[in-house]
């Protein structure tokens, strides 16, 4: 199955190939992956129902909720392009140093109550000190003390193995450092380290038993080759969970000027992970709202799992309304299988009062 393909036949020759490698795990080509991307519009509900149907072999129609928190916002020694916590960054973000493990408790019992399974507590900066660590550490026993049930995960910037093992002693779960971009690309959106550094901390990290989560971030200039190879990349990896965020585009970094992204576009990229991350937990992250808009829906076709309510330096939506998204397209909640949002929206019957037959213009 060679690029550039169009034809009905072709397309659908390649999507049940997809799908039946994707079903036993295997990856796809390099050549198919690459065809995926390159499919119109016109083709995208196919491409979603067939990537969908790999996502229901594996997780059903359960939706896995997480929560940031965020330690410690912005001042970072790093000069990563996309980020509104960099070094020389003139975005108008809230900084503060370290948070207190109060703080992180109540952040947890709220989201708890909302059905969370993950909690990510992350901090800005290259690297956790000692004393860093030791705060997250008692950070996690607090939180874990209250809610034992919560599953916590940290993502801290580079991080070494003795670190690494006092995380996991301290009961953090999981540890999250994403590659970000491909490696060709890597150099162009960040030069205070090096794409190796990006994945020798994960594999740090798995050393440790702490459980690998490595993504990416789309919308910076990559091609659909830098998109295939990242993919490729993250899945030699081994990571248990698989963040996707697009790019927001906040004023004051490099790349606010940056809007690439269509919804089609997004829509693509995450079946692509579907194919080549079968198994692993798909998690839309940061820009869900802003460059999938309507379209939100169709990406839980795509992913499992979804962070609630807000971002690092940037509001979502409200989490009433991702839990609302969730159930009218038919998914649930992991861990709440059994419960369901009333079938009432009263609140969405509105009689007009505006239009014809009165002194207001008509609503278009």
């Amino acid at each position: 199955m060679m690029r550039g393909m169009t034809r009905d036949g072709d397309v659908a020759t390649l999507l049940d190939e997809l799908v039946g490698r994707a079903l036993a795990c295997r990856a796809p080509t390099p050549e198919q992956a690459l065809a995926l991307l390159e499919t119109g519009d016109d083709e995208l509900l196919e491409v979603v129902a067939a990537a969908g149907r790999v996502r229901r072999h594996f997780f059903g129609n359960r939706v896995k909720l997480n929560l940031i928190v965020n330690m410690k916002s912005g001042l970072c020694s790093e000069d990563c392009t996309y980020c509104s916590q960099r070094q020389g960054s003139q975005a108008d973000v809230l900084k503060y140093n370290w948070v207190d493990a109060a703080t992180a408790v109540a952040a947890a019992e709220r989201a708890v109550a909302a059905g969370v399974k993950r909690l990510c507590l992350v901090a800005s900066g290259r690297g956790p000190s000692d004393r860093d660590v030791h705060r997250i550490a008692e950070t996690v026993r607090a939180v874990k003390e209250r809610y034992p049930d919560i599953v916590v995960c940290t993502s801290l910037g580079l991080l070494s193995a003795e670190r690494a093992e006092r995380l996991a002693d301290a009961g953090v779960h999981a540890y999250n450092h994403n590659l970000n971009t491909s490696e060709t690309n890597y150099p162009d959106i960040c030069s205070t380290h090096r794409y190796s550094d990006r994945v020798d901390t994960v594999a740090v990290a798995q050393g440790a038993g702490l459980s690998p989560c490595s993504g990416a971030i789309f919308g910076m200039g990559e091609t659909d080759e830098d998109i295939v190879a990242l993919a490729f990349e993250l899945r030699g990896l081994d990571p248990d969970s698989v963040p996707v965020n697009f790019l927001i585009p906040v004023e004051g970094t490099p790349l606010a000027g940056e809007w690439q992204l269509t919804p089609q576009r997004c829509l693509r990229i995450l079946a692509l992970f579907r194919f080549v991350l079968p198994d692993r937990e798909l998690r839309i992250a940061g820009g869900r709202e802003i460059h999938l808009r309507s379209l939100q829906a169709l990406g839980l076709h795509l992913a499992n799992s979804i962070f609630l309510g807000d971002y690092l330096t940037t509001e979502g939506q409200p989490g009433e309304a991702d839990l609302q998204l969730i159930a009218d397209a038919g998914f649930v909640v992991e861990g709440r299988e059994g419960e369901a949002l009333p079938p009432e929206r009263r609140d969405l019957v509105a009689l007009r009062r505006r239009g014809t037959g009165t002194a207001l213009p008509v609503n278009a």
